[in-house]
């Protein structure tokens, strides 16, 4: 699925918290979050699309998913928190090439021809990762293992990238071919931008077959690249997105820009950006996979990041002017977003609350983001009460309608949104602060979290209602139909 990966360690904080950020841009899929007790897990598992059943363990974890509402083509967990405090995003679709492709083919659902004949099961994808895989581990690390255990098992039918985190790791790992993998541990002072490509542009394969300390990778890898003649590097470098990646002209037009813009709002004085010497264009093949940012990331900023339209350039496809260049690239904060999270995990509060999830309905360019408490046994309707028919009475269709509308109006309503969009972060800061406090004073934590969180959603509503009704107001003021006798 075309998404935007943001991950953020834990020295590249304001607050000394791991990060995982993505947009989930679907096709306008229907979204809700939900929190799945272990009875509520599968302990046999079948794909929709394509036909693979596992079993599962015995022992799941709660943990919280934001699925589709409509089931037709699987679940489509997303993202989640699990009670162990481990953060799990899946998945960014990534890009691959034909020679890999050709060495370890993706394993696709064969539909029997003949009534003599048996179907034959794909792999793993999108639809499946987060369920097989979150309510089981309880650390970042562990992600990985276990599901490179079922990929090597099972494979997959598509490229992907997933990202893990605790409350002192955040793990990468990319997909290769049907069943090959290689994963790397974030470093914790970096930002890392993934944007629909095969990202990683270096790796220790003397860590990854030695001590594994933030490295891990396929046993065979170094066999089949050599045996397969994937390698392009020169000089003895080891360049994964060289090997394993693309170089297409559509890269140019869909993904790389997107790593560029983010890349320079990280980094705007450490490298030249624009102008005859730029370092770095948005067609830029080479943009780095992370950056040291130049100052300390917060939540806020990694909204703003997942929100990008390329605002500041010749880019942005709401200027008012056109200079040749406004639309030319896909921006970050699309309109067919589902949702969009970010999985932060925190040291200074007590066990049971470490994980915070922020969630996001629709496009990120004019939606807000609301924190949730995940460790508790119900999300409040507004979050979790969603069906496929428009409502203004759950958070995903609300903002559905305002990024719609204001979309249409944007030179308009974009002071609107930007009120909105600070004063449900200023009020859930707030909220937060207050029911940290409580429940480290009185240790509290699952019935003052659920608490939290229905006056979270509470303000929310009513901060996306006044919202609605505002850029409501300035849609049907600009409706091509107006006419007053005044007029003439």
């Amino acid at each position: 699925m075309p998404c935007t990966t943001v991950l953020v360690g834990k020295k590249a904080s304001n607050d000394n918290t791991t990060m995982i950020a993505r947009t989930d841009d679907g096709h306008f899929d229907v979204k809700k979050m939900i929190v799945v007790e272990p009875k509520k897990q599968p302990r046999k598992y079948k794909s929709v699309l394509s036909h693979l059943e596992i079993e599962l363990p015995e022992n799941p974890m709660r943990y919280t998913a934001c699925p589709n509402v409509d089931k037709k083509e699987g679940i489509w967990a997303a993202t989640g928190i699990n009670a162990a405090n481990v953060g799990m995003t899946a998945t960014e679709t990534i890009t691959s090439n034909p020679r890999v492709l050709a060495a370890d083919p993706l394993v696709e659902y064969k539909k029997a021809k003949t009534k003599k004949e048996k179907d034959v099961p794909g792999g793993i994808g999108e639809e499946d990762i987060v369920v097989l895989v979150l309510p089981y581990v309880h650390s970042a690390r562990e992600g990985v293992l276990r599901l490179a255990s079922i990929l090597e098992t099972y494979g997959t039918y598509e490229s992907n990238g997933i990202a893990f985190n605790d409350e002192n790791e955040i793990w990468w790992m990319e997909t290769i071919g049907g069943h090959h993998w290689m994963a790397k541990r974030v470093p914790d002072e970096v930002c890392v931008i993934m944007p629909n490509q095969f990202g990683m542009d270096s790796f220790d394969l003397k860590d990854a077959f030695g001590a594994k300390k933030n490295h891990m990778c396929s046993a065979d890898l170094r066999e089949f690249v050599a045996e397969n003649h994937l390698d392009l590097n020169q000089d003895g470098k080891w360049n994964p997105r060289d090997i394993f990646g693309s170089h297409d002209d559509s890269d140019h037009i869909y993904n790389t820009p997107r790593a560029w813009f983010m890349g320079r709002y990280l980094t705007p004085q450490g490298h030249r950006w624009e102008g005859e010497n730029a370092e770095f264009t948005p067609e830029s093949d080479h943009i780095p996979w992370s950056f040291v940012p130049e100052r300390k990331i917060a939540v806020e900023d990694v909204k703003y990041l997942l929100s990008g339209h390329y605002q500041g350039t010749d880019f942005d496809p709401y200027m008012a002017q056109d200079t040749g260049k406004r639309g030319k690239y896909r921006s970050i904060g699309i309109n067919r977003t589902g949702v969009t999270s970010i999985c932060q995990i925190r040291s200074d509060v007590p066990e049971e609350i470490k994980g915070l999830e922020w969630i996001c309905f629709g496009s990120t360019a004019f939606d807000a983001i609301l924190p949730v408490y995940p460790n508790v046994p119900k999300v409040p309707a507004y979050l979790s009460n969603v069906t496929t028919d428009a409502s203004t009475e759950n958070f995903y269709w609300a903002s559905r309608m305002i990024a719609a509308y204001a979309d249409a109006n944007f030179a308009t309503s974009a002071q609107q949104i930007e009120r909105y969009q600070e004063a449900v972060f200023v009020k859930s800061r707030q909220i937060v602060l207050e029911y940290d406090k409580k429940m480290k004073e009185t240790g509290d934590c699952e019935k003052l979290a659920g608490e939290a969180n229905e006056k979270l959603c509470k303000m929310a509503k009513e901060q996306t209602t006044d919202c609605l009704n505002k850029v409501l107001q300035i849609a049907s003021e600009h409706m091509k139909n107006g006419f007053n006798r005044a007029d003439h």
